[in-house]
């Protein structure tokens, strides 16, 4: 069952359409695992819709019986509707696209949200390995992660903010277990341990590298590269 969702703000700008593409889709990926979040975004779509409706609506004025806005010739609603009507043309449904991808000769179905996004090579490092999504967002790294069965990243903190949105299996941190569809949004002030018993495949977004604290620092850098 999931248990970890996007806050409320986090959801309010994916609707407006103020995030990168990065979050975006974590958060289009996550409303396609959970009813609670899927609703949450259709009711303040709605919203969106209708206010942006009332505000074009207050730019309209009535002129002899006819709808005219600013600069715009009157709309003919009635032709309007007859040219739609009047199509004998049928919209045929394309059936959705699956894509799938490997690790270590273990499959996985993408979610559709990531069809068109373009993914680089597979990178490996002990029982971690991952594929960069090629999103061209500056400072902002996204990638696929898999965790090998008794994988585990070290203790580490976040300079900037990392998102990991559970695509497959589970992991479990000091905090508790995650599973497939959580939403774990950390920053600085979080610290944890990630280890995944059976496995796992986790869509990842970060803006900055990762900070370990226990080891030596030096040696523990290229998997924080690895994974950033």
């Amino acid at each position: 069952m999931i248990k970890h969702h996007p806050k409320f703000e986090l959801i309010q700008s994916f609707v407006n359409g103020d995030l990168p593409a990065s979050l975006s889709a974590g958060i289009s990926i996550h409303a396609g695992m959970c009813p609670t979040c899927q609703h949450k975004i259709s009711l303040l779509t709605d919203q969106v819709a209708e206010l942006n409706f009332d505000e074009s609506a207050t730019n309209l004025t009535h002129r002899g019986g006819d709808l005219v806005a600013e600069g715009i010739s009157a709309i003919n609603f009635d032709d309007m509707i007859n040219a739609i009507t009047d199509s004998d043309a049928i919209d045929v449904m394309q059936a959705v696209e699956t894509k799938t991808i490997n690790f270590r000769e273990k499959s996985y179905q993408l979610p559709t949200v990531l069809n068109n996004m373009m993914l680089g090579k597979t990178a490996h490092i002990g029982k971690l390995a991952r594929k960069r999504i090629q999103l061209n967002e500056n400072e902002i790294h996204t990638n696929l992660l898999h965790m090998e069965p008794s994988g585990s990243v070290p203790l580490h903190t976040h300079k900037g903010f990392e998102l990991t949105l559970l695509l497959e299996g589970s992991f479990h941190d000091e905090k508790g277990e995650y599973v497939k569809g959580d939403f774990i949004m950390l920053d600085g002030e979080h610290l944890h341990n990630p280890i995944s018993s059976s496995g796992c495949l986790c869509y990842t977004v970060a803006n900055d590298a990762m900070h370990f604290t226990q080891g030596i620092n030096k040696l523990l850098n290229p998997i924080g590269s690895f994974i950033y």
